[in-house]
């Protein structure tokens, strides 16, 4: 059995088990930097995926916990989705990618890894970015560490 030395996945582990929201818990803490939250407003904020599908992987989250779209406000439904669009436009600035795949998943049989709190994957595609380390390897390659994107968001939001 080939082994791939990750460990990185602890913290992943240790976070799944922590009592609360994730995304609650990193607004409460005030430290920025640390959570990777890139930007923050009235009504939602972005945040890096720590754990990515892809180079350039972000999160927008509404600041008030609701785990499904019906929850939200009008107000923060708006927000939501221009953040979207400011992401998307900070991101091809910055990586260049080919496309995106933007999306919601509701509820965890979604996929949701925060089943209680919707947020939006804003995802950068680029063409040939799948490759045969996920097919053969079950091993995703991100090319970019989270601190220097941060930088690059953080610069160019």
């Amino acid at each position: 059995m080939d082994r791939i030395w990750a460990p990185w996945r602890m913290n992943y582990i240790l976070e799944s088990k922590t009592k609360g929201c994730l995304f609650c818990n990193k607004q409460r803490e005030k430290e920025d930097k640390k959570n990777f939250i890139v930007w923050q407003g009235k009504r939602t904020f972005v945040i890096l995926n720590i754990y990515p599908y892809n180079n350039g992987h972000l999160m927008v989250v509404p600041c008030r916990h609701s785990g499904d779209l019906d929850g939200l406000t009008s107000a923060e439904l708006t927000e939501l989705m221009s953040v979207v669009k400011k992401a998307v436009k900070v991101l091809r600035k910055i990586l260049k990618p080919h496309g995106f795949n933007i999306g919601i998943n509701i509820g965890k049989v979604s996929g949701a890894g925060v089943p209680g709190h919707v947020h939006v994957h804003v995802v950068p595609r680029w063409e040939g970015d799948t490759n045969f380390m996920p097919v053969v390897g079950n091993t995703k390659v991100i090319c970019q560490s989270l601190d220097s994107l941060y930088k690059d968001i953080k610069k160019n939001w």
